[in-house]
């Protein structure tokens, strides 16, 4: 069974850093996908980056370029989430999710390609 741990979360302040780490549990073959999505209060989940575990493929949204990046280690199966230059804005639940195989690059945003989701870490920017 595939399942996805976050950790990580936090309070910090506007302008500073936080690591955010998912744990792929129960895959057998380096052939799947993993994404970072944030949900704030009140607002609709959204899609942040994804990266394709076999291919290195990375999909990013434009609201976090240049302040989040994706990464993975191979050895531990872990996917980083690496967040600057925080702002209050992007205080919310930062969730991973992991899709067995493949993701169109037209759909690495969408919630419903994802087979699994962990339980949400809370990440808060104060100003």
């Amino acid at each position: 069974e595939v399942r996805v741990v976050e950790s990580g979360g936090g309070l910090v302040q506007a302008g500073g850093s936080l690591r955010l780490s998912c744990e792929v549990f129960g895959v057998e073959y380096d052939d799947y996908v993993v994404g970072w999505f944030r949900q704030a209060s009140g607002k609709e989940r959204e899609g942040l980056l994804c990266i394709d575990s076999s291919e290195g493929t990375i999909y990013a949204a434009d609201s976090v370029k240049g302040r989040f990046t994706i990464s993975k280690d191979k050895t531990t199966e872990t996917v980083y989430l690496q967040m600057s230059s925080l702002k209050p804005e992007d205080t919310a639940v930062y969730f991973c999710a992991a899709k067995i195989g493949d993701i169109y690059d037209s759909k690495w945003w969408d919630l419903d390609e994802y087979d699994v989701w962990g339980q949400g870490t809370q990440v808060t920017v104060s100003s």
